[in-house]
């Protein structure tokens, strides 16, 4: 099996596709990536910025380049050495527009006598033997319905017509009742909806991949990639939706004859992949969880407590536990009832499980979950944990948790394998998509696959994860930024400086609330970070993060019924950073006292995770700063002309400042060049403990294995090291002669003062020179 020694991931879309990525493969090689690593290419929904809604998994998608930009990329990329990695979707496909699934529209047209009822996960009984879509304004909009060349039109909506069930003279309303499909406002979805979705995506159907033939017909152009060479690993989007993920990666390492896989799996922090899941790790959140909290003063924890609870006007700090028990069950009782209410119907009903007890159980049960999911056996005591948990929480429910409990244990049963996808989705949308905007103590630490609740991590307990990575997965990616990150690195570690500067931020805060007040003080506490480590942005930009954060959050406002006060109020702050002086004063000033602090923890966060065991991904365009917020703006264009250029000035000779674009750039090459050329030098993983009044502030391993390799120094915390003193008498003891890569500048073995390794640069990167 060939296997990464890292990535770079490209967003192909109909404004930068395969073709246009085959041209930077050449830049790629400079910068030292081994593979290409893209977003989703078989053919998506028409106007698909990111490719998850695939259509039709039997082609590459026009739009992105079709199958002749994967053969030019591919080609390109053989000729400079670089293998690709691909992103597949087999958990659902995208139906928002039926005549582009020929699958969906066979469904609707034939209802459960098509061939493909068995690909898609439908509660027939449930609706009279019908599949409800929810896209009616309103139950009266079923008004609207037109008969148009033999379809069924809502609007802009088509949707096929049964054989039969259309003669002239037939009104569209007499129509509609005789098909195999309902088509129902779009309220009913949170409650009435028979169908599997990927979370609370209406338009998004889950697919039955565990069934043989549906896995052959969804795989048929996956597996001629490999057979014709055109593609060398995959990455397998949300895994916890499948009914049988470990048999699904079985039967793909199979089809793809024994290729590199990786899954986009939230690991909690200390859980472990499962043993059966073969496959050679995870996308990367557990290892970017791990690097941010390297860069958070411990020590700030108490006055970001006490400030949390002044903002929510409050004797105490937001409790985690309750508010994602409380967000989680929201989710569960509201947007996600339609799978609560599926999972309860498959409890027979009886005087001592009334189905309305059962749902109500089954919903708490899911609340408090500490993980994503169970893969039974594997994680039973887990289930009995949260089993319990509900039972103290919910006295009333204890008889009922009883009797459900074995029925939950058995793996073989439908209600148990339904129930662990189902926990998922809850988890998800109750904690990354809603407590994550309303814990708002530090932005950093509410990122995806991150526990906000552990604060910091110490050097010491970051070696130790390390060395079992090493040990376990050294072939799992490694991330700071992707696709789905709330904020970019860069914006995280400016940001975490704050928890070097809590006066100052809570000056910042007051003196911007005053003068542009934003009516919910968690909320406020979130935007502002965000626009601060975000800065400079446009205010298109601004704007619609703050808007997505307070809906997500649903406490002042929400996406179904909008508070229209709210959001004027929301918007004329954003609007003040550009249109008040007074703001913009306050805001540029707050910046500069976090700045270079945040572009230290920026180059040393890199340097880290392009150095430490795992598969290092760089996301596009992150090679040079990158204030990037949630999606869509983590999804812009980049400008690798720029890359390109600045890539070769430093090629022949320049050095920048730390704090300029090009020093990041500077890092992303010299250590991707590094790690694909001399491999032999990241074969181990040795802690390299510093001495002195700031050793706490240095973070140092050695890769090799049996005697010296790369040698990563970095800086933490750097506003309070400057702040008491610098890095004074602060030694390393180096065990080889060194070469700095950044600086060209070589030392001895012995003690070297940390003031001299790091007089240029807050990171070094040393390779011995024998």
């Amino acid at each position: 099996m060939r296997t990464p020694v890292s990535t770079y991931r490209f967003q192909i879309r109909p404004d930068f596709t395969l073709q246009d990525a085959a041209e930077l493969t050449g830049y790629l090689h400079s910068l030292g990536v081994d593979w290409i690593y893209l977003s989703p290419i078989l053919t998506a929904e028409e106007g698909s910025a990111h490719g998850y809604d695939v259509t039709d998994p039997s082609s590459v998608d026009r739009s992105r380049g079709g199958s002749e930009g994967l053969a030019a990329l591919s080609k390109a990329a053989r000729e400079q050495g670089l293998g690709i990695l691909a992103d597949i979707v087999p958990n659902h496909v995208g139906v928002a527009s039926p005549p582009q699934n020929r699958w969906w529209w066979q469904l609707l047209k034939e209802g459960r006598s098509s061939k493909y009822a068995e690909a898609f996960d439908v509660d027939w009984d449930f609706a009279g033997g019908k599949i409800r879509i929810p896209v009616l304004g309103s139950e009266d909009d079923v008004s609207e319905l037109t008969i148009v060349d033999d379809e069924l039109h809502y609007y802009d909506h088509r949707f096929p017509l049964a054989e039969g069930s259309h003669t002239d003279g037939d009104s569209p309303q007499d129509v509609h009742s005789r098909q195999h499909y309902e088509l129902v406002g779009w309220r009913r979805a949170d409650a009435e909806l028979n169908y599997r979705r990927f979370f609370a995506v209406n338009t998004l159907a889950g697919v039955r991949v565990e069934v043989p033939w549906v896995f052959g017909e969804a795989h048929v152009e996956i597996k001629r990639w490999f057979s014709e060479g055109l593609v060398d690993g995959l990455r397998i989007d949300h895994p916890d939706g499948l009914a049988d993920p470990a048999g699904y990666l079985a039967r793909l390492r199979e089809a793809t004859g024994g290729a590199y896989l990786l899954v986009e799996k939230i690991l909690e922090p200390g859980e472990k992949l499962p043993d059966t899941f073969d496959c050679e790790g995870t996308t990367g959140y557990d290892a970017l969880a791990d690097v941010d909290r390297l860069f958070v003063d411990p020590a700030a924890e108490e006055y970001l407590d006490s400030l949390d609870a002044r903002l929510r006007d409050s004797e105490s700090p937001a409790d985690y536990a309750a508010m994602i028990h409380g967000t989680k069950r929201r989710i569960a009782d509201g947007i996600l009832r339609s799978e609560i209410l599926r999972l309860s119907r498959l409890v027979p009903e009886s005087p001592e499980l009334p189905r309305a007890e059962v749902a109500d159980a089954l919903a708490e049960v899911i609340c408090w979950f500490p993980v994503y999911r169970t893969y039974l056996p594997h994680g039973e005591e887990i289930l009995l944990e949260a089993i319990e948990r509900a039972a103290q929480s919910r006295p009333d429910l204890e008889p009922v948790l009883g009797s459900l409990r074995p029925l939950l244990l058995n793996a073989d049963a439908e209600l148990a394998r339904r129930f662990q996808q189902t926990s998922g989705m809850v988890m998800a949308k109750g904690v990354e998509d809603t407590a994550f905007f309303r814990y708002t103590r530090l932005g950093t630490l509410t990122e995806v696959g991150a526990d906000p609740t552990e604060v910091a991590l110490s050097p010491a307990e970051f070696h130790r994860r390390m060395a079992r990575r090493q040990e376990a997965l050294p072939f799992s990616m490694t991330t700071l930024t992707t696709h789905d990150t709330k904020r970019s690195e860069d914006t995280r570690a400016r940001i975490s400086v704050i928890a070097e500067a809590v006066p100052e931020w809570e000056l910042f805060l007051g003196t911007v609330q005053q003068l542009a007040p934003i009516p919910d003080g968690p909320l406020a506490a979130l935007v502002w970070q965000a626009i601060a480590g975000a800065w400079p942005a446009n205010r298109e930009r601004l704007q619609y993060f703050a808007l997505k954060a307070a809906r997500e959050a649903g406490n002042s406002t929400n996406w179904t019924d909008p508070d229209g006060d709210f959001e004027k109020h929301l918007a004329a702050a954003v609007d003040a950073v550009f249109d008040q002086a007074e703001v913009t004063a306050a805001l540029e000033n707050f910046v500069e006292e976090l700045e270079p602090h945040g572009t230290s923890n920026s180059l040393s966060a890199k340097l880290i995770q392009l150095t430490m065991p795992g598969v290092p991904d760089v996301y596009q365009g992150t090679e040079f700063r990158d204030g990037s917020l949630t999606d869509p703006d983590n999804r812009r264009p980049v400008d690798f002309q720029a890359r390109i250029a600045a890539l070769a000035e430093l090629d022949r000779g320049a050095r920048p400042g730390f704090t300029e674009e090009s020093a990041k750039l500077l890092v992303v090459s010299r250590a991707l060049r590094l790690r694909r050329d001399s491999p032999w030098l990241f074969g181990g993983y040795r802690p390299v403990l510093a001495r002195g009044q700031a050793a706490d502030h240095v973070v140092a391993f050695d890769r090799g294995s049996e005697g010296p390799g790369v040698l990563t120094v970095a800086t933490r915390l750097p506003k309070r090291l400057a702040r008491d003193g610098g890095w004074r008498d602060t030694v390393l003891d180096l065990s080889a002669s060194c070469r700095d890569e950044l600086t060209g500048a070589t030392y001895s073995a012995g003690l070297v003062p940390v003031a001299r390794l790091l007089d240029h640069y807050p990171v070094a990167l040393l390779v011995p020179i024998d």
